[in-house]
């Protein structure tokens, strides 16, 4: 590369080419991406400029980066419904993909105001509490964080929950859902989540709060935390001619 070139044009040209590369077909989904060191030689380029480029085609879901492992060529971001409780399990198994879940929080503990008002209890009283990861292909692409009224069910916190058994496949399979709310927001993951999701802490992601009722009681509020370059919500539904409006 010549050495006029803007730093910005430098960096556009190394991202241009991966995005080609990918397009063309020469780097396939979940293949590896050349790493900094190989882009840096090849360009002659600063690892800065390479890193840019690479942290934006992230940021973009064209490529996912794993801290110690490498780069990869992502996968088309997979799509869960807003209108109805998706099973994220059947969701990668149905891309062919293998599918994990991993608990690594599960106990009774005290809600906090916060929690206490999500689930219309009083302040301290007692709530199943449960931390799941769920991978794609061993990528993490969601962090659930769960909270259950213990007095609709009561053996939540007996099972053992794994791929096959997921919280929300057991609550399902138990309690049947009457009514049903959801909320998306943006959001940025802090230190912990960042390093359970296994991103960097200025990637943004999607937070999906979901809350059940059953009897006119709220039976779970679990948080969903999606990083946005490899995951989305979305969903389509027919309208009646007077609600077509927008």
């Amino acid at each position: 590369m010549s050495g006029n070139k803007s730093p910005q044009a430098l960096y556009q040209q190394v991202k241009l080419y991966v995005k080609k590369q990918i397009e063309a077909g020469q780097w396939s989904p979940g293949g590896l991406v050349p790493s900094e060191h190989q882009l840096v030689a090849q360009f002659k380029v600063s690892r800065m400029t390479v890193n840019r480029a690479l942290r934006e085609l992230s940021q973009e879901g064209i490529i996912n980066r794993v801290a110690g492992v490498g780069t990869f060529v992502a996968d088309r971001k997979p799509q869960s419904s807003l209108l109805m409780i998706a099973n994220i399990g059947d969701e990668i198994r149905a891309r062919d993909h293998q599918y994990r879940c991993e608990v690594i929080k599960l106990q009774r503990t005290a809600a906090s105001f916060e929690i206490a008002a999500a689930l219309g209890l009083a302040t301290g009283q007692s709530v199943y509490h449960a931390i799941c990861i769920h991978y794609e292909e061993e990528l993490p692409v969601q962090l659930e964080d769960r909270y259950v009224n213990p007095a609709l069910a009561r053996e939540f916190i007996d099972q053992q929950f794994n791929a096959q058994l997921p919280p929300s496949q057991y609550l399902l399979g138990q309690l049947p859902v009457e009514e049903m709310e959801h909320i998306v927001d943006a959001t940025m993951p802090d230190e912990q989540q960042a390093q359970q999701l296994q991103i960097s802490t200025d990637e943004p992601c999607l937070m999906l709060m979901r809350r059940t009722w059953l009897r006119e009681q709220i039976v779970t509020y679990v948080r969903f935390l999606h990083p946005s370059s490899r995951y989305r919500l979305g969903g389509r539904m027919r309208v009646s001619p007077e609600h077509a409006a927008g």
